[in-house]
C-alpha cells in the first residue's frame, strides 16, 4: 500500500493538466514563448492508441511554426497514408461498394491548397502526433510529470492572483502542493476541472462507439484502393474501417448501445467477429491490439475561462469525427491561448487580453461542433443512389472555410467595420486580411530564401508594411520602447520581396499602409494608407487591442 506524505512540489507560471494532444500542444506553444510551464498527466505514459487520424492545413501551419512539420510527415502513418483520399461505403471491405462521398463541400486531403497555405493535410494518427509533441516539449525544457494526478485546486491569494493545486504521485503516493499563476484544463471530455468549476457542457450525444485497433493483412481485399475511410453496412456490423498503413494495421469504429451492451463484452473473440464481418473475410484471424470506447457527442462548454483557469481541447468542446475537425480545433485553442498568457506574464499586455480567449475561441468552436454534427448527419446519404439523394443540409459550409476562413470578434481585434458576408456566420468566403481573420498566405523572398508570410509570426506582434514605410518604421521603433511591446516590422517590397505581387490584394492595403498581425497569425488591425500621425494611431491601437488602456509598462491596470 502506498504511503501518503505531503510536500511542496514547485512554483510555475502555468500548470497544464492533461498530457493528451491539447495539453502537449499548449505546453509546446507556451515553451516557444519562453513561458515556464509544468504539465501533469495521471497516466503513466501516452496511450499510443491511434484514435483520430489527420491534421488539417491550419493545424499543420501551427505545427510548422512549432518546428515539427517535417517530423510529423516522416512518421510511419503519415508516410504510408500520404496518397490516401476519399470516403466510401460498402457492405464490407471485400464486398460491393455502395456509395462515395463526393459532395461539393468536401475538399479532399490531396487537394492543392498551395494558393491558401504553405502546407497541407498530414495523415499522421494521434498516437504518433502526441509522441512528436512530447519530444518537442521536452527539447524546449517543459517539465512533464506523468503518473501525477490533480486532486483539487483553488484560486486564491490576496486578490485571487494564483492557483493552488493539490496533486498526487501515482507511484509513491506522495501528495504535493503546487502554486501557479494560471491553470490550463486539458483533461479531456470528462474534465474534472470543468466539473469542479460548475461550467455547463451543453449539447447532445449522437452515439457510443468502440475503437478496435487490430492487425490483419487485408492487402487482397483492399485491391489497390487507398481510401481514408470505409463505412461498412451489413447485418453483423455497422461501422467504419480506417487503414493505418494500407496493409495490416487497422482501426474499426463500431457503434454500440451502452444501455444494452457493456464495454467488457468487447472481448478479443467478439472483436474478431466484428472485424471478420466488417472486412468480409470469414476465416480471418485478426490480432486485437486494443479497444477504446468513445462518445460521439456535440458539446461546447458555456465558458472557456473561469478566473485563472482556461479550458482547451476536449475539456472545452467535443464533436463527432466527421470532417476531421476535433483534434485540430484543440490545437488552435492552445495556440490562441499561449501567446496571450505569455504577453500578460511578460508584462506587455494587460490582464484583460485573456478575456479574448473565450470571446474568440468559443464562437468558433461552437460553429465547428455544429459543422461536424451536420456532416455526421449527412453521412447516411452515402447509401442512397446519387440521383435519389436528398439535398445537402443548407447549413454545411465548405471544408476550406472551416479550416482557414473563420473570423474572430473580440476586444483583441479591430472593429468589424468590414463585416463577414451574409449567411456565413463566423466564416468568411473572403481571405483578404480583414481584422479577426487568419493572415493570408503570401509567398515572400528574404535574401535567397523563400518563405510564407505566416513564417514571420509566432513569438511577437508583427507590423507588415509596404515599401514606403518610413513613418511606420519610426513609430514602431519608438512605441516598442515606450510600451515595452516586442513589435517587429517587415517591409513587403523592402527587405521582403513579394514573389507573386499580391501583397496589396491579399492584405487590403496600399504601398503606404500597414497591417498589425498578432503572434498567433491573426490580423488585429489594418490601415490602408499611412495617417498623418502614424505614431499616435499605432499607440492607440496597441494599447487598446493588447489591454494596455491606462496601463503602465508592466501591463497591470
Amino acid at each position: 500500500m502506498l504511503s501518503t506524505t505531503r510536500s511542496t512540489l514547485r512554483n510555475t507560471d502555468v500548470l497544464v493538466v492533461g498530457g493528451g494532444l491539447a495539453g502537449l500542444s499548449t505546453a509546446v506553444f507556451l515553451a516557444q514563448q519562453g513561458v515556464d510551464c509544468l504539465l501533469i498527466e495521471r497516466r503513466t505514459e501516452l496511450s499510443g492508441h491511434p484514435r483520430s487520424r489527420g491534421v488539417h492545413p491550419r493545424a499543420m501551419e501551427l505545427m510548422r511554426s512549432a518546428g515539427v512539420e517535417d517530423e510529423l510527415r516522416s512518421m510511419p502513418s503519415a508516410r504510408l497514408l500520404a496518397d490516401n483520399s476519399g470516403v466510401i461505403a460498402a457492405q464490407s471491405l471485400a464486398g460491393p461498394e455502395l456509395g462515395v462521398l463526393d459532395e461539393k463541400y468536401v475538399m479532399d486531403v490531396t487537394a492543392d491548397v498551395g494558393p491558401l497555405s504553405p502546407t497541407g493535410w498530414c495523415l499522421c494518427h494521434q498516437g504518433e502526433l502526441e509522441d512528436v509533441l512530447r519530444g518537442r516539449a521536452e527539447r524546449l525544457g517543459v517539465a512533464l510529470r506523468f503518473s501525477t494526478e490533480l486532486l483539487s485546486f483553488e484560486q486564491d491569494g490576496p486578490a485571487g492572483e494564483e492557483v493552488t493545486a493539490h496533486v498526487r504521485d501515482g507511484v509513491t503516493g506522495t501528495e504535493r502542493t503546487l502554486k501557479a499563476r494560471y491553470l490550463v484544463a486539458a483533461d479531456g471530455a470528462h474534465s474534472g476541472i470543468r466539473q469542479a468549476l460548475g461550467v455547463p457542457f451543453a449539447g447532445e450525444v449522437l452515439g457510443h462507439y468502440a475503437n478496435v485497433h487490430f492487425a490483419a493483412d487485408l492487402t487482397e481485399q483492399l485491391a489497390g484502393r487507398r481510401f481514408l475511410l470505409c463505412y461498412t453496412f451489413n447485418e453483423q456490423v455497422r461501422g467504419a474501417l480506417m487503414p493505418l498503413d494500407n496493409a495490416s494495421d487497422w482501426l474499426l469504429h463500431v457503434a454500440y448501445d451502452p444501455a444494452e451492451t457493456d464495454l467488457e463484452s468487447f472481448t478479443e473473440e467478439r472483436c474478431a467477429e466484428l472485424v471478420r464481418a466488417a472486412t468480409g473475410v470469414a476465416g480471418l484471424s485478426p490480432r486485437i491490439r486494443s479497444v477504446s470506447p468513445w462518445e460521439g457527442a456535440a458539446r461546447t462548454a458555456a465558458r472557456f475561462r473561469d478566473g485563472r483557469v482556461f479550458l482547451v481541447g476536449d475539456a472545452a468542446h467535443v464533436m463527432p469525427p466527421s470532417g476531421g475537425f476535433g483534434s485540430s480545433t484543440g490545437i488552435q485553442d492552445a495556440h490562441n491561448l499561449a501567446w496571450k498568457l505569455s504577453a500578460v506574464l511578460d508584462g506587455w499586455a494587460g490582464e484583460t487580453l485573456l478575456d479574448s480567449y473565450d470571446e474568440e475561441r468559443r464562437p468558433i468552436c461552437e460553429a465547428t461542433v455544429e459543422q461536424a454534427a451536420l456532416r455526421s448527419g449527412d453521412r447516411p446519404r452515402l447509401l442512397d443512389e446519387p440521383g435519389e439523394r436528398p439535398p445537402v443540409h443548407p447549413g454545411i459550409v465548405e471544408d476550406a472555410l472551416v479550416w482557414l476562413s473563420w473570423r474572430y470578434r473580440s476586444s483583441a481585434v479591430a472593429s468589424w467595420d468590414e463585416g463577414v458576408l451574409p449567411g456565413y456566420g463566423v466564416w468568411s468566403a473572403e481571405n483578404d486580411g480583414r481584422p479577426g481573420s487568419r493572415a493570408p498566405h503570401l509567398r515572400l523572398r528574404k535574401g535567397g530564401a523563400e518563405l510564407s508570410a505566416l513564417d514571420l509570426f509566432g513569438t511577437r506582434p508583427v507590423l507588415l508594411t509596404g515599401p514606403d514605410n518610413r513613418a511606420w518604421r519610426e513609430a514602431a521603433r519608438a512605441l516598442s520602447h515606450e510600451l515595452g511591446v516586442p513589435l517587429a516590422l517587415y517591409g513587403v517590397g523592402a527587405e521582403l520581396t513579394d514573389v507573386d505581387d499580391r501583397w496589396p490584394e491579399l492584405y487590403g492595403v496600399t504601398a503606404q499602409g500597414a497591417v498589425l498581425v498578432r503572434p498567433d497569425g491573426v490580423v488585429a488591425w489594418r490601415c490602408a494608407e499611412a495617417p498623418v500621425f502614424a505614431r499616435n494611431t499605432l499607440r492607440a491601437v496597441l494599447t487598446r487591442l493588447f489591454g494596455r488602456d491606462g496601463a503602465g509598462r508592466d501591463g497591470e491596470r
